[in-house]
C-alpha cells in the first residue's frame, strides 16, 4: 500500500479539495528524525488560499483526518505530521512481500508496450574497453526496470561495425599487418595496427585518405575488402560475446550499422520527396531548426554517415517492433547527433519519433581523463572483470575456504562489484576509474549488498524458517527503519523507470542493507523463540527484496559467500 499516497488523500478530503492531489503528493515530506513522524505535509500554500494563519489550518485538518492506519496525526506548527499505526503497516508490508516473492514491485506500467533499448555498440576490430562499460551496464539494468513494469524491452546491440575507421584498419593491415599475428591474437593485434594508423597519419597525412578510399571500397563490396571486414567483425563478436557471458547479459538484436547498408537509399529518396535535402558544399544535409547545425546525410563523395543510419535503424525499429518508446543509451557527447536524427523524423512526419529518447551518461575518466583507442590508451574490461573475480576468490579463502560452488560465488562477486560500481553513480555524471574503489568489499559497494543478502539468508537457514502459515506480528521498535525501506521499494523502481536511472535502485538496497544491519546489530534475532518466527518472517522479506533490487541491476545474491 502507498501511505505517502493514503496520508495525500486523507489530506485532499480535509482541506475540502482546495489543492489538487497531485500537488498534495509532491508537498509531503519525510520527516528528518524519525520522532517527528513517517510523513508531514506544510500547510503554507493552503494559507494563501484561505488566507488564514498557516499554523491554524495544520491544527485544524490534523484535527478532522482519522485511519486506522494512523497511530496519531498532530499540528507541528504549519506542519501536518502523521504517525502510522507501525505494527498495523509491518504486517501488512511483510505479508505482502512473502505472498508476492519476487514479484513484489511489478507493474502494469508498460501494458505490454514494446521499448527498443539501443545499448553498448562497441567497435569491431578494437576491444571491449571499460568505455563502453557504461552504455552496457545502464542499458541492461534499465530494460530490467522496464520489463518490471510491465514493458517488454527489446535489447539492441548496435555494433560499430561499419565507417571510415574500417577503411583506416584494412589500410593499416596492409602496410603493417601479418596474417599469423593478428590469427593466434586477433583483437590486441588489431589494435596496435589501429593505434599505428594514427601514429603514422600524423607525419604522413596521406594516409587518412587511403583509409577513406578504403572505406569506399568496402561500401563498393570489393571481394578484398570485404573478406577483411567479415573477419574482423567475426573475431570480434567472439570477444564480446564472452564478456557479456561473464556479465550475464543478452541481446535480441545483434543488427549492427553494416545491417542498414540497404536501407539507407530508403531514407534518401524520403527525404526528397519531402523536399528536406539541400546542397551544402558539395554535401546532402537536412536543415533541422535555427537552434542546431543542418544534419548531414551524405559527404561529397556520397558515402554515408551516422545519421543516414540511424534514420535507417529508427524506421526498420518502428516498423519491426511497433515500440512504445525508442532508448538510446548514448553517452553525453552524442547529443548533438541524436537531437538532429529526432528532429529529421519528425520533419518527415513520422509522429512516432516523439517517442524516442536519448539516455546519456557522463563518461568513464582515468586519470580525470577520457580513454582513447586511438592513443592506446585503454582500460580493459575482461581484464578488470578477471582482476575483480580473481581478488574476490581470495577473499573467500580466506574468510570461508569451505565455501562450495568457490569459482561461482567469485564469478558473482567480482563481476557484481564492477557493475554495482557503475550503476550506484547518477548515470548523468563522469565516473573516475578507479579500480581500488570498485574492488572493496565494504561501504557502498555491491559485495557489501550480496553480504548482507547472504547474512540473512544464514540466519534463515540456522532458525529453520518455512515460508507460509499465519503473519505473527513483529514487535521489535528497532524493525520500523527496516519495514520503512521494504514498503519504498516499488517507489524506487517508479523513480528507476521514470528517470531511466538505475542507481536509484541501486541506492535503495544500499539503504536497506544498511537498516537492515543496524537491526541484526541491535537484536539478537534467533535468541527468543517468543518472536522468533516474526522476525524470521521480516528477515526473508528483506532477502527477497534485496535478491530482487540485485537482480534489476543485472547482479547475482549468493546465498552464501
Amino acid at each position: 500500500m502507498k501511505y505517502k499516497d493514503l496520508f495525500a488523500q486523507e489530506l485532499y478530503g480535509a482541506c475540502d479539495e482546495q489543492l489538487a492531489k497531485e500537488e498534495i503528493v509532491q508537498r509531503i515530506e519525510k520527516p528528518k528524525y524519525e520522532k517527528l513522524g513517517d510523513y508531514a505535509f506544510p500547510c503554507f500554500d493552503l494559507a494563501r488560499v484561505q488566507r488564514t494563519a498557516p499554523d491554524k489550518i495544520a491544527s485544524n485538518i490534523a484535527s478532522r483526518i482519522q485511519s486506522p492506519l494512523f497511530q496519531k496525526v498532530v499540528a507541528v506548527g504549519p506542519y501536518i505530521n502523521v504517525f502510522l499505526e507501525k505494527e498495523s503497516v509491518a504486517s501488512e508490508v511483510v505479508n505482502r512481500i512473502l505472498q508476492e516473492g519476487c514479484q513484489y514491485g511489478s507493474s502494469n506500467l508498460g501494458e505490454g508496450g514494446a521499448v527498443t533499448i539501443d545499448l553498448s555498440s562497441p567497435n569491431i576490430a578494437k576491444p571491449f574497453s571499460m568505455g563502453h562499460l557504461r552504455s552496457t551496464v545502464i542499458g541492461n539494468a534499465i530494460a530490467l526496470l522496464l520489463e518490471k513494469s510491465g514493458y517488454r524491452p527489446v535489447r539492441i546491440n548496435h555494433l560499430g561495425d561499419w565507417g571510415t575507421q574500417f577503411g583506416k584498419l584494412i589500410v593499416a593491415y596492409r602496410n603493417w599487418g601479418n596474417e599469423t599475428k593478428v590469427r593466434q591474437n586477433t583483437i590486441k593485434e588489431l589494435l596496435t595496427l589501429y593505434v599505428k594508423f594514427h601514429e603514422e597519419a600524423e607525419s604522413h597525412p596521406s594516409l587518412l585518405d587511403d583509409g577513406r578510399k578504403a572505406f569506399k571500397s568496402l561500401e563498393e563490396k570489393d571481394p578484398n575488402a570485404v573478406a577483411l571486414w567479415k573477419w574482423f567483425r567475426e573475431e570480434s563478436l567472439n570477444e564480446f560475446n564472452r564478456i557479456y557471458e561473464l556479465m550475464g547479459i543478452t541481446f535480441d538484436s545483434t543488427n549492427g550499422e553494416a545491417f542498414y547498408n540497404d536501407k539507407m537509399q530508403r531514407v534518401v529518396e524520403l527525404l526528397e520527396e519531402k523536399n528536406l535535402l539541400t546542397e551544402s558544399e558539395g554535401a546532402m544535409v537536412v536543415e533541422v531548426d535555427e537552434n542546431l547545425p543542418p544534419c548531414l546525410i551524405k559527404k561529397k563523395d556520397g558515402a554515408t554517415l551516422y545519421a543516414t543510419r540511424d534514420l535507417a535503424a529508427a524506421i526498420y525499429r518502428y516498423e519491426t517492433y511497433g515500440f512504445k518508446q525508442a532508448l538510446y543509451v548514448v553517452g553525453n557527447e552524442q547529443s548533438l547527433h541524436f537531437k538532429q536524427v529526432f528532429e529529421v523524423l519528425k520533419k518527415i512526419g513520422y509522429e512516432w519519433a516523439e517517442q524516442m529518447n536519448h539516455i546519456t551518461f557522463g563518461m568513464m575518466l582515468k586519470d580525470g581523463k577520457k580513454m582513447s583507442t586511438r592513443k592506446g590508451k585503454v582500460v580493459l574490461l575482461e581484464e578488470v572483470l578477471k582482476e575483480a573475480i580473481a581478488l574476490a576468490e581470495q577473499n573467500i579463502n580466506t574468510k570461508n575456504p569451505s565455501l562450495k560452488n568457490k569459482q561461482v560465488i567469485a564469478e558473482q562477486i567480482g563481476v557484481g562489484a564492477v557493475l554495482f560500481h557503475d550503476l550506484k553513480n547518477d548515470r548523468r555524471n563522469d565516473i573516475d576509474f578507479s579500480l581500488e574503489d570498485m574492488l572493496r568489499v565494504e561501504g557502498e559497494t555491491g559485495p557489501y549488498v550480496q553480504y548482507t543478502n547472504a547474512r540473512a539468508c544464514s540466519i534463515l537457514r540456522k532458525g529453520h524458517f518455512q515460508n507460509g502459515g499465519p503473519l505473527e506480528p513483529i514487535k521489535d521498535r528497532e524493525a520500523w527503519p527496516v519495514i520503512t525501506r521494504l514498503n519504498e521499494f516499488p517507489r524506487a523502481i517508479e523513480r528507476g523507470v521514470k528517470e531511466y536511472d538505475p542507481s536509484q535502485v541501486a541506492k535503495y538496497v544500499l539503504e536497506l542493507a544498511r537498516s537492515f544491519n543496524k537491526y541484526y546489530g541491535q537484536i539478537r534475532i534467533l535468541d527468543d523463540v517468543t518472536h522468533l518466527k516474526a522476525r524470521l518472517q521480516l528477515v526473508s522479506a528483506v532477502s527477497i527484496v534485496l535478491t530482487e533490487g540485485l537482480r534489476l541491476l543485472g547482479l547475482h545474491a549468493p546465498e552464501e559467500m
